[in-house]
Order: structure tokens, then sequence, then C-alpha cells
């Protein structure tokens, strides 16, 4: 059945349980209702744990990961029914944590691939031939351009294109990668799952300014994060608490700077949760100081 609330411009989660495939019987995530519209920012945090990176993995299709019930509706379509190729083709883009090394495949041979898959559509119209710029493709003249654009958008060397994927990348070099396949891409719903884990001031930096440079009225952002530091840079229109696979709480900016204050001990005890570990334990990390002055959201 479609949520009624579903629209082309929403991403409508709606009590969503997962478990892994590893330990069915266990649910991370108990009941997500949650609802992201194109032009918004969300940011969701929580103690480690909790089930963020479940819920990013679950949204794209994660093998791992198991959908024990509910419905994600996003264009009209249930997309817990699609393939994650699918699901990126109807414009879902998922920014990894830790991203995987390729070596032997360019950075440009890489994203020109996704973004004629991205092209050719969920359903593959036959009369569209990606690698074909006569029949909807995208020619490598209008592809280097493209690059180029994104690349200067992100202030990269245009030597990067000819490095192999991640392969023998930094941490912030990686995550500026991130940045550039979502800006050749233009998905309509990022969901970015702590890309600012385990970075230095430069790298977090990077993530801060790619995100930035790139919101606009179309692009819906799914920003789970480990640091209220980063939503100093990257303003949310609202923040999520998850904890006990549940989403606790929600709020405005701050609510993300009562949880750097307080921790997130106060806050689960208001949602009649009893948490294991003492509020000492349950602080947010603060992260690298960062040395960028705060961007205007340009939704």
């Amino acid at each position: 059945m479609t949520d009624p609330s579903a629209t082309d411009q929403h991403l409508v989660i709606r009590g969503l349980r997962v478990a892994t495939v590893a330990n069915p019987a266990h649910e991370i995530l108990e009941g997500i209702d949650l609802t992201v519209g194109q032009g918004e920012v969300h940011a969701i945090m929580g103690p480690n744990g909790s089930g963020k990176t479940t819920l990013a993995y679950a949204l794209m299709g994660h093998p791992a990961y198991l959908v024990k019930g509910g419905e994600v509706h996003w264009k009209g379509r249930d997309i817990l029914k699609l393939s994650p190729d699918k699901r990126a083709r109807l414009g879902l883009f998922l920014a990894f944590q830790y991203p995987t090394a390729v070596p032997g495949l360019s950075v440009a041979s890489f994203i020109r691939s996704a973004l004629n898959a991205r092209l050719q559509g969920i359903d593959k119209n036959p009369d569209i031939d990606p690698t074909d710029s006569v029949k909807g493709g995208v020619s490598m003249r209008d592809f280097r351009n493209k690059m180029r654009e994104k690349m200067a958008l992100l202030r990269m060397d245009e030597g990067f294109a000819a490095r192999y994927v991640n392969d023998g990348f930094s941490g912030g070099e990686k995550k500026r990668l991130e940045m550039l396949q979502m800006a050749v891409l233009e998905p309509e719903m990022a969901i970015l799952d702590e890309t600012d884990s385990g970075l230095d001031i430069d790298a977090l930096r990077i993530v801060a300014e790619g995100v930035n440079a790139m919101l606009n009225p179309n692009l819906g952002v799914l920003l789970i994060t480990h640091y209220q530091r980063l939503l100093n840079y990257i303003t949310p229109d609202v923040v999520h608490v998850l904890a006990q696979g549940r989403i606790v709480k929600s709020g405005g900016k701050d609510l993300a700077l009562r949880l750097e204050e307080e921790g997130y001990g106060p806050i689960l005890r208001e949602a009649g949760l009893s948490p294991d570990l003492p509020d000492e334990a349950l602080l947010v990390p603060k992260g690298p100081e960062l040395e960028l002055e705060p961007v205007e959201a340009a939704h």
C-alpha cells in the first residue's frame, strides 16, 4: 500500500525494522519513521551501536542486512523491492563511511560508468544507449567538461581523475572522491554515512565545503554524523536522535547543541530508555576544530 504522505519529492520511511543476515532474530532497527524532502537536510545522531549505519545500508539495499518489516517510498515506489543499482538509478546516493579501493579502475572511468547507468533510468529504456551520445548518452567531451566543472567546484586537481579509485588515497582524498561522485551524478536524495568519522581538520573541511557547495532545492540530504561540530557548517533543518533502534527525539539545530553539552544520557531517559552506560560514556565526541566560515545553506 502506498503511504499517503509519499510524494515524488519525499523519501518516506515507515515502520522500518532491520536485522543482519547473520543474526536475523535480533532487530537493530525496531521501527523507524522518517520523512526527508528534497531541499532539506536531516541530521541523524546517536550513540555508538544505535543503528545509524544499519539505516544507511538498509536504505540502499546492502545484502548483509535483512528488512523484517516496513516500507520506504521514493518517487512512487517502495524501494525495498528494488535492487541496489535500481535505487541508485532512481536518484538515491550513498556516501560510504569507509569507501573501498578498486585498483586498476580510474576515477574518470568509474564515474562515467555510474553516470551512464544513472542516465539510462530504472527501467532501462531500450531506446537509450548510455554509451552512445546520439542515443542519450554523454559524449566524452561533455563528460570531461562536466568533470572539470565539478572538480573546480570542489577545488580538486584535475590529475585526480586519472588515479585508481581510492587506491592509496588518504582519508581526506577518499571523502573528496565521494563528494565528486555526488557532484557529477547529481542525486536527488543523498545519504551520507558518517563521512566525518575519523577525519582530521582538513578532511572534515572537505566534507563540509563539498556538501554546502551542492545543496540545492532538488537535493535532500540524510546526514548521519558522529560529531555535532560538523553541523556548525552544514546547517540541518531537522536533527533526529537515534537510540536503541528507534528515533527517540527530533528537533532543530538547538537539539544538536544540547547533545554536545549534555550527551545522550538525559534525552534517552526523557524517552523512557535506560541506557546501559554512564552519562560520561554517552557524551558526543567533539571532533577536530574546523577553520572555515559557516556557509549559508542554499535550500
